[in-house]
């Protein structure tokens, strides 16, 4: 649980990790503290296989960890531009060396809570692996706050895990963005895509 919270474990233990993701190899350093040090989790490979980035699309990804949907959204989006977003300080970190190791220059990490630190922003695409085990209140407020960034006819990309409660999220996702639908799903997981619907007149 370390990895939900500000202060990581003094201690380090990095790893390196290779994974193929939508076609290309990338490599990431891992370390105590965040989540899925040792592989790029189910459910994040799931979101990244099934999520639609355009090249000039501006992207963000919260709650990043050490990186792996901010950075292949970053090759995806080769003319745009991605923002990664963690409150774990050794997230972020990781994922900052994570965007030199794999050459991306069209990103950049912010250290904060939720949205705050990129509120000046507004986006066609958010990605999360919303952290279950913080609770419901804290995913459906992290909902909130991205339903805030995402420019009318953005679109919200999350994963969660069928049994810990991934449709209940997404009828609340579909009550915020007027449209949530299920776009994948395997291994336990489902992907869902919610579409920013536009401001009423």
């Amino acid at each position: 649980m370390s990895h939900y919270f500000d202060q990581p474990p003094a201690d380090h233990k990095r790893l390196e990790l290779t994974a193929t993701l939508r076609g290309r190899i990338f490599h990431f350093v891992t370390d105590r503290g965040v989540f899925s040090r040792r592989r790029v989790d189910p459910g994040t490979a799931l979101l990244i296989k099934a999520m639609d980035i355009a090249p000039t699309d501006t992207v963000l990804d919260l709650g990043c960890g050490y990186g792996p949907l901010g950075i292949v959204a970053a090759h995806l989006a080769s003319q745009g531009r991605v923002h990664l977003v963690d409150r774990n300080p050794r997230a972020v970190e990781l994922a900052n060396m994570n965007l030199a190791l794999n050459s991306v220059r069209n990103a950049e990490v912010h250290a904060g809570e939720g949205t705050a630190p990129i509120r000046e922003f507004d986006f066609d695409v958010a990605l999360i692996n919303p952290p279950i085990r913080m609770g419901r209140h804290a995913i459906l407020e992290l909902m909130r706050q991205t339903h805030e960034v995402v420019r009318p006819g953005g679109r919200f990309y999350f994963v969660a895990r069928t049994r810990q409660g991934a449709k209940t999220l997404a009828a609340r996702c579909a009550e915020l963005f007027g449209r949530c639908e299920e776009i994948a799903k395997g291994g336990g997981y489902r992907v869902y895509r919610a579409t920013k619907a536009p401001p009423e007149r």
